[in-house]
């Protein structure tokens, strides 16, 4: 683990933020997921395992599952909250207008290219009329983030809005109260920003939301 994220997670007990329950994790949430031998074969099975998906009743309107994309061995993990009209027709997360939002973060302000970070949503299937997820719906998909995390062990997650950061965090808090908290999962630093289709109607976010990246960053030790 790099010295910047150590010293993020130092401060988690100081902050008193609530962590993962023993009951809901396969791994004790004090210890970081293994890496997996070959990452790139294993994200293959298990998206090989989301494309024939029926746990939930998306299965039914989907035109393609969106399981991830990106590097198998990434310093940085983005996590949305589902897949649009243009990732269901593609395939591939974050390919409509907020994706091009998200390009820009990472090319532009990042001065990194997509293929260097991992993509991926909470769920794995569209929501009709691109409605945000039910409770039953990220409950169905949980297992597959969570071996996606494990296979990636990615440096810092990054999670962009609220439906991703209250799963994966196991907390509600608003977006607000979250911002700038030290919260990790599994030991991995978790760093929660507005998501791009929130900064495309509130341009005024952006700010913020790029106080959030260059925080990422730093706690991913990529300067």
């Amino acid at each position: 683990m790099n010295q910047p994220a150590r010293r993020y997670l130092s401060s988690l007990a100081a902050a008193g933020v609530r962590r993962i329950p023993r009951s809901r994790a396969r791994v004790p949430p004090d210890t970081a997921p293994p890496a997996a031998e070959d990452p790139e074969a294993a994200l293959a099975a298990l998206a090989a395992e989301v494309h024939e998906c029926t746990r939930c009743s998306l299965c039914e309107t989907r035109t393609k599952a969106v399981p991830g994309e990106g590097n198998p061995r990434p310093g940085i993990v983005f996590v949305g909250e589902g897949p649009g009209a243009d990732e269901d027709r593609t395939g591939r997360p974050f390919v409509g207008r907020a994706g091009k939002l998200l390009d820009d973060i990472i090319t532009k302000g990042m001065k990194r290219q997509r293929t260097d970070v991992y993509i991926t949503n909470v769920v794995k299937c569209r929501p009709p009329e691109n409605r945000a997820p039910t409770p039953e719906e990220s409950g169905a998909c949980r297992s597959y983030l969570e071996r996606q995390l494990e296979i990636l062990a990615p440096k810092a997650i990054c999670v962009l809005g609220n439906t991703a950061a209250h799963l994966l965090l196991d907390n509600d808090l608003p977006m607000s109260r979250m911002r700038g908290q030290p919260l990790a999962w599994r030991q991995i630093p978790v760093v929660p920003t507005y998501h791009p289709a929130y900064l495309l109607r509130s341009p005024e976010a952006k700010r913020p939301a790029w106080e959030d990246i260059q925080r990422l960053m730093e706690v991913a030790g990529q300067p």
